[in-house]
């Protein structure tokens, strides 16, 4: 990274995308006007199963405004493409329900009207003649002999399963043996703004605008549903409110619109209210784990044997193989010698799960750092000590599960965040109120953690253009939905070509004007986009040196920055701007031979290995052992992310992921009764923490770069949401503890807390 112009690579620098947010001047989706546009309403089975006997749509045809009125059938698409591997055919989901409905959501129709109301007016006129028949919600009894089958051409609620084994077994050798059972509920994503899209036919083609972190897999999958050739889709996003991964996935209704305004020869928008939002957005996690930890008496771990059951949802979507990710973190930071590892998916009648914020890797994180704690007090040693005495401190490293680590530097993080949150002070105070018999009891949570950035899908595009105005232009197939793209992967040009901020601009979540790309997910975008970003600079950088120094008969390594350009080194009137150098470039007489004209540089960047971020967190929290009521005090996070490049950009997503983690912790779940029906449509029933309940973050950093990018950036958009919630947990475990509390499930109301602890009075 030496021939990085400046500081501006590394510096605090304000969001650039911040002012236009902030003040209201972004475009989002439900902001764009578009004239003659018709609007999509969605008719949506009211029962979690049953069979579909009709749909009468005749008193919506007649409605005034009512366009049209679409049943399974009337439009030719097909369902949508298969979402994971091995995924049974069978299960694959039609956007329009045709015999059986299988989650309260689920699409029967679709209405098109000149207006919003008009449309939902419609919908509600729609009458689908349902027969109810039996509907299973829990996983675990989605497996018994007699459940009820989603699928009885599957002949099992069964989807999938995996894992990784072991000879024999692998707590064979421990001297003491802790077992658990720690639930992940299942979380909605509930990004501010819920999805939406906006269809414009453009002749024999097709515009659209849809709330999308990869515009390509959108482009490519509803292509396939509408079965036109994916070059007549042109897929694009605008500002986009948030998508925590469940924007990932292609929806039925995003496919459906797409093809009604193909049919109707008009624009078609959507927009999705926040009931509907809950009820039909892909929710996340919904994992039950059970677990043994071996260890010998001095706290070496000896193994692990972990069984999980994934909650699929109606349709097993990508949420069927979450498993696996957590099955790759499953050693988290410690040497683990051997681990068997056993998954299983299941579907149910509800919502379908996909990634959320983490996507299978908090998972991994929290049932661990349960299993350290109580591996900790079963063996009366500190667990601050017994994790020291079992992080891995030699890299690279593979785990028992096959994972490799790249770089860490686990204790570094831990003394850290011990040393800022006055750790020492913390436990003297815990003291002293256990010796008076507070009622306000203090808990001091520890959570040590990895996670998996760039799991998959390890390539990305990216190009930088100098126009004969001296602005420069970089083009990413990464797509921002609140990561701050706009500003860090314009540092990285400016660095490179010493072009000031303020005449860069970047381009993203454009499949016309993106050649490709993997979108913004399992934070990948610096290691990947930026690095894309930064071979497309080098390049520009190297062409624009090989030119001048062409026209001026030099070397090129003698060809150095100057002020807004290059010059040849000693000869000042040999200064040249950005501008002319474009200017220049663009004549194919100004170039050596063989040379392409235009100063544009292009890159697909491919990156051999997945990083592994880590990090420690300590949470202090205030339980009131009367009332059951959680007060978080204080949250410490030290998250390593590898080389930091603009630490006001990561601090941001460390208070984002943290504020989702506590979430997780105290306050989320999506709950069904046992017939499958939704409890949790609103948010007056699915509470979610607010500012008010948030403590003041205290973020701090170690940099251990990796050696996989030449940026060595690992992510950081998902870390503070795994490492948060297993402190929190352990937080208020710790409180509890002397009343002889062992372990509470999530989210751990106060309900939970006053039940556990009048139980342990009584």
């Amino acid at each position: 990274m030496t021939e990085l112009q400046g500081s501006i690579l590394g510096a605090a620098v304000k969001r650039r995308e911040d002012p236009r947010l902030i003040t209201g001047a972004g475009t989002y989706i439900t902001d764009m006007k578009l004239d003659g546009a018709l609007w999509a309403a969605f008719v949506r089975s009211t029962l979690p199963h049953g069979l579909i006997r009709s749909v009468d749509t005749e008193p919506a045809q007649d409605m005034p405004g009512v366009v049209a009125v679409y049943v399974a059938g009337d439009l030719d698409v097909d369902p949508l493409p298969i979402d994971y591997p091995n995924q049974p055919e069978v299960t694959r989901r039609p956007l329009i329900a045709s015999d059986r409905v299988r989650f309260v959501g689920d699409i029967v129709a679709m209405v098109v009207a000149e207006s919003e109301p008009a449309a939902h007016e419609a919908a509600a006129a729609v009458w689908p003649e349902i027969d109810p028949i039996p509907a299973v919600a829990d996983p675990e009894a989605a497996l018994a002999e007699d459940a009820p089958l989603l699928y009885p051409e599957h002949g099992s609620n069964l989807v999938a399963q995996g894992g990784s084994d072991t000879d024999g077994d692998p707590l064979a050798d421990a001297e003491v043996v802790v077992e658990g059972r720690v639930v992940h509920q299942r979380l909605a994503a509930l990004p501010l703004e819920p999805n939406a899209c906006v269809a414009v036919p453009r002749g024999e083609e097709l515009e659209l605008w849809v709330a999308s972190q990869n515009v390509f897999s959108h482009r490519n999958a509803i292509a396939t549903a509408l079965k036109i050739d994916r070059n007549r889709l042109h897929v694009k996003v605008p500002d986009m409110g948030g998508g925590f991964g469940a924007k990932i996935a292609v929806y039925p209704e995003q496919a459906l619109v797409a093809a009604a305004a193909l049919r109707l020869g008009r624009p078609v928008r959507w927009h999705e209210t926040r009931t509907e939002n809950l009820l039909a957005m892909n929710h996340g996690r919904g994992q039950t784990h059970s677990f043994r930890i071996g260890a010998r008496r001095d706290g070496t771990i000896t193994g692990l044997d972990v069984e999980v059951l994934q909650d699929a949802g109606a349709y097993p979507l990508f949420g069927a193989y979450l498993p696996a990710f957590t099955q790759r973190m499953a050693s988290g930071p410690y040497r683990i010698p051997r681990i068997r590892f056993r998954w299983r998916s299941v579907v149910t009648n509800t919502t379908p799960v996909h990634a959320y914020r983490g996507a299978g890797r908090p998972e991994a994180a929290l049932t661990l750092e349960r299993a350290i704690e109580m591996l900790a007090a079963e063996l009366g040693i500190d667990s601050i000590e017994l994790r020291r005495r079992n992080f891995i401190t030699s890299f690279p490293h593979r785990t028992a599960t096959g994972e490799r680590y790249d770089t860490g530097d686990y204790p570094a993080a831990l003394d850290l965040a011990l040393t800022l949150s006055g750790y020492e002070n913390l436990r003297r105070d815990q003291e002293e109120r256990r010796v008076r018999g507070d009622r306000l009891q203090l808990g001091i949570g520890i959570s040590t953690y990895v996670e998996v950035t760039a799991p998959a899908g390890r390539k990305d595009w990216g190009a930088v253009e100098v126009a004969d105005d001296g602005t420069v232009t970089a083009y990413s197939g990464s797509s921002s939905h609140g990561q701050g793209h706009e500003t860090t992967f314009a540092q990285i040009v400016s660095a490179v070509l010493g072009v000031p901020l303020e005449r860069i601009r970047v381009v993203q979540g454009d499949s016309d004007r993106v050649a490709r790309g993997g979108g913004t997910m399992g934070s990948r975008s610096m290691q990947m986009g930026g690095s894309a970003v930064l071979r497309s600079a080098r390049a520009v950088m190297d062409k624009a040196r090989a030119i001048l120094a062409h026209l001026m008969e030099a070397d090129p390594a003698d060809v150095v920055p100057a002020a807004d350009g290059l010059m040849v080194a000693g000869v000042p009137e040999t200064q040249t701007t950005w501008g002319e150098l474009a200017r220049l470039a663009a004549d194919p007489s100004n170039l050596p031979e063989g040379m392409e004209p235009g100063l544009r540089c292009e890159d697909h960047y491919a990156q051999d290995e997945a990083t592994v971020p880590f990090g420690a967190h300590v949470c202090v929290v205030e339980v009131d052992t009367e009332t059951g009521d959680v007060r978080v005090l204080r949250h410490v996070a030290c998250d390593d992310c590898g080389v930091i490049f603009n630490r006001m950009v990561v601090d941001g997503q460390v208070h984002g992921g943290a504020a989702q983690g506590i979430g997780q912790a105290l306050y989320e779940q999506v709950r069904y009764d046992s017939d499958g029906n939704p409890l949790t449509t609103n948010l007056t029933s699915y509470l979610l923490p607010t500012a008010s309940v948030l403590p003041s973050f205290e973020v701090a950093h170690t940099q251990t770069p990796t050696t996989e990018n030449p940026l060595g950036a690992k992510g950081i958009g998902e870390s503070a949401t795994i490492g948060s919630t297993p402190a929190v947990v352990n937080a208020v475990c710790d409180a509890l503890a002397p009343l002889g509390v062992r372990h509470l499930d999530m989210p751990i109301t106060p309900e939970r807390v006053w039940r556990a602890t009048h139980t342990r009075r009584a």
